[in-house]
């Protein structure tokens, strides 16, 4: 083994635990891959920059732009709405629908654009008609990933490893050649799931967060001068009922008196109140509670206030003349430019777009005492799978649902749906640059870039809102990992690893070959990207075929499905790590279940492909 080589190994290693532990965001990992190889002397500085004018993350931008427009103009929604009128249908059959559509539509659209919608949808179907949100979220995160391995714009990875076998080999995957694989292996998991939902959890109903009725909004109420409150002991009023809690007062100059019931209200006082969102919207309407954010307090981010009958008169009149207001529930996704940020800073964010009214915090027993009790909520900061309620302009909600990375849970009044002509056309252009991309008319960086030029050209999406919503880190995590791919190749690091599993494959069946592969490949992805784990291994799987004297692309293929194939973990996919965001599931549930889907696609998987050799 050469310095080199063992210097290349030395730095995918590094690589790994960067990526394992999360020490360092992906794109800040990325960039320091392709400082690192020019530093070593590894590859050129052409080399190193390369992958920014690669065609596969060309392509890939271009389809995140196609997706921005789908989810922009509702034509996600517009597919998946139909699901609700299976409301009623019992949950062993609706998993195996919600997954068949969901893996549908990831053929062709971004995974995690797909299950954003649906997390909206069930969620909606959870609150009104008691679906249960634990036994349909997962399944249809796992959908997704499986839906975006049956066609060659399905999934980056699938981009990525078919642009490193065509720079080796010289020749490419078709849009559809590989789609019987996928069908198979998404029937087999939706299968799986089914007769396996017993394991997945039930919806959470009296757990400790709901004993001490912390599964609420928290908000904070200030009485002014003028409320009819002062002066009355608290347990009399109307915020001593069951269903509103009072976590504390708060008074200039003293604590929360003891015992809190018995307090006698004051001017000035702030409560801090616990209550469900029906009950802090009835106490908004039949109050006349307004938001007073007082500017002179940087740290207070908002409170309602009791307003005498001439202030809500004054303030009933403006809101005729001034532009109309909806509440929203906005919950932080990851890479949410809000993530990190307290309620007060949250408040200069917004500026006058729109004011946080509540925060709900994300369910687990880690963040328990956050939920329950907390001193100054304007402190609180926001973390992934956390919900605020916003109080916003009509006309705004569709920026914040679009450029931030969150997602509009439920509104209060819904705002205007996106035109049916705009939907049509965005409908249109992405069937155009299928048919183009699977008939051979056009190569797929072709046909995609001419779908976002025909996008622009008629207005079919928001540049502004395409440079908010793209996820850039994907992007600089490709240009930065293939140039290790290129080293790998310099190096003779992927030629030295493919000659030491030969001698370990000697005289073995090349199924054993091509199981092993797909398992380690799947190992990796479970604690590192899944397009950084088919950068490295793709490179050996084809010097492996190749030194074997077997057909190349059985191989490439193995890669790129067990790369795609993250399941026991929620670290190596992005719609896992949503799903896992939310509260509902456990670490287990991902590695039991995604265990069986697994070691059961594993098995398969090598079969098939070895009828291929």
């Amino acid at each position: 083994m050469s310095f080199e080589i063992a210097l290349i190994f030395a730095i995918i290693g590094i690589i790994v635990i960067l990526f394992a532990f999360e020490i360092f965001p992906m794109d800040k990992i990325a960039f320091c891959i392709m400082g690192v190889l020019v530093l070593f002397g590894l590859i050129s500085p052409e080399e190193a920059i390369s992958g920014f004018s690669n065609s596969a993350v060309i392509t890939i931008l271009c389809l995140m732009i196609l997706a921005v427009a789908l989810e922009q103009n509702g034509v996600i929604s517009w597919m998946a709405n139909g699901l609700k009128k299976f409301r009623t249908w019992p949950v062993f059959f609706i998993i195996p629908l919600f997954m068949f559509v969901t893996g549908s539509i990831s053929a062709f659209i971004s995974s995690t654009a797909v299950v954003i919608v649906f997390i909206k949808i069930i969620t909606e179907l959870s609150d009104k008609y008691n679906v249960s949100k634990s036994k349909l979220l997962l399944p249809i995160s796992y959908a997704s990933i499986l839906g975006g391995s049956c066609t060659l714009m399905g999934t980056s990875t699938n981009l990525i490893v078919n642009s490193i076998y065509t720079n080796r080999t010289g020749d490419s995957l078709a849009f559809f050649e590989f789609s019987w694989l996928g069908v198979i292996f998404l029937i087999v998991a939706i299968l799986v799931i089914s007769f396996s939902s017993h394991l997945l959890p039930k919806d959470p109903k009296e757990k400790l967060w709901e004993q001490y009725d912390v599964d609420k909004y928290i908000t904070t109420l200030e009485i002014s001068p003028h409320s009819d409150l002062i002066g009355q002991q608290l347990s009399d009023t109307f915020l001593g009922k069951q269903d509103i809690s009072v976590l504390k007062l708060f008074r200039t100059g003293l604590d929360s008196p003891a015992p809190l019931k018995k307090a006698i209200l004051q001017a000035g006082d702030r409560l801090m109140l616990s209550c469900t969102l029906e009950h802090l919207m009835q106490l908004k309407r039949d109050t006349e509670m307004i938001v007073s954010p007082k500017e002179e307090e940087p740290g207070v981010y908002s409170h309602f206030e009791f307003k005498d009958e001439e202030a809500t008169t004054d303030r009933r009149a403006n809101n005729k003349q001034n532009i109309q207001t909806i509440l929203v529930e906005m919950m932080m996704m990851p890479g949410a430019r809000f993530l990190g940020k307290t309620l007060g800073e949250l408040k200069h964010s917004f500026l006058h777009d729109a004011i946080p009214l509540a925060i709900k915090k994300r369910k687990n027993l880690r963040n328990l005492k956050e939920r329950m009790y907390t001193d100054d909520m304007d402190l609180t900061r926001l973390k992934v799978g956390d919900r605020v309620l916003l109080e916003i302009e009509r006309d705004k909600i569709k920026d914040f649902d679009l450029s931030d990375n969150v997602a509009i849970l439920q509104q209060y009044e819904a705002p205007e749906s996106a035109k049916s002509s705009k939907r049509n056309l965005t409908l249109f252009i992405l069937l155009a640059v299928i048919v183009l991309a699977a008939t051979g008319t056009l190569d797929i960086l072709s046909a995609t870039l001419l779908g976002c030029m025909a996008l622009l050209l008629f207005n079919g999406v928001d540049l502004e809102k395409v440079y908010k919503k793209i996820n850039w880190q994907i992007l600089f995590l490709l240009a930065g990992m293939i140039p290790l791919g290129i080293a790998m190749h310099n190096t003779g690091a992927d030629d030295w690893i493919s000659q030491k599993l030969l001698l370990l494959m000697q005289g073995k069946d090349p199924m054993f070959s091509v199981g092993i592969l797909f398992l380690v490949t799947m190992l990796l992805s479970s604690v590192v990207s899944n397009n950084a784990t088919a950068i490295i291994m793709a490179p050996i799987a084809i010097s492996l075929a190749t030194g074997m004297q077997l057909p190349v692309k059985p191989f490439v293929l193995a890669i790129m499905f067990a790369a795609n194939f993250s399941f026991f973990t929620p670290l190596g996919y992005q719609t896992n790590t949503l799903i896992y965001s939310m509260g509902l599931y456990k670490f287990k549930h991902f590695f039991i279940l995604g265990g069986i889907i697994s070691i059961a696609l594993l098995i398969l998987a090598t079969l098939l492909l070895s009828t291929m050799l």
